[in-house]
């Protein structure tokens, strides 16, 4: 199973089914903060749907497809970060995260990705990783600015949101480049 310390208050966890009681509750207590950019949010609505998504993460970690991975801060459950999916012959992936809202400005998004951006260079040897962001979500978008992402271009109407589109900015980065940027971190 797939874990990884980044340091002694944060750690990451391939999701297990007796992480679904907490993965709910974090999911259900901060529903109205995680709706606005979330479109799988209302579909939650029992610790069953927490299961289901456990399951599927799990079956996507046992096909080398990637991972879910729940953030762990002072061994508590407080949102999750994956690989979407790996396309191998590509060499890329991209990532997607969310995280409690009571836990944001402390930096443990940002440790969580850059970890995520190692695994896929260094461990899985990918060539390329995307992370794509609301237009109008600053908070998400920061985290790839702060890892030095290149924001590529803007997909008009990308995704639906309850009951509107919003446009998605596409940030990239290659192994070559974060190499680079992880030397002067």
């Amino acid at each position: 199973m797939f874990s990884h310390r980044i340091h002694d208050d944060i750690y990451l966890k391939l999701l297990e089914p007796n992480d679904a009681d907490d993965l709910f509750d974090i999911t259900d207590g901060c529903r109205k903060y995680l709706r606005e950019w979330l479109p799988w949010v209302d579909g939650t609505k029992s610790v069953d749907d927490s299961k289901s998504f456990i399951e599927i993460s799990m079956n996507q970690y046992a096909s080398n497809n990637g991972f879910q991975a729940g953030i762990w801060f002072h061994n508590q459950l407080v949102g999750c970060i994956g690989f979407h999916a790996i396309d191998w012959s590509n060499r890329r992936t991209s990532i997607g995260y969310w995280l409690a809202e009571g836990f944001q400005g402390h930096g443990i998004m940002t440790q969580a990705t850059q970890a995520l951006v190692d695994i896929a260079f260094k461990e899985y040897k990918l060539n390329r990783v995307e992370i794509l962001a609301a237009e109008q979500n600053h908070k998400s978008r920061a985290i790839p600015e702060r890892l030095g992402f290149i924001a590529e271009g803007c997909l008009p109407e990308y995704e639906w949101l309850y009951d509107h589109f919003v446009d998605h900015i596409v940030y990239g980065m290659l192994a070559s480049n974060w190499d680079l940027t992880s030397r002067r971190s």
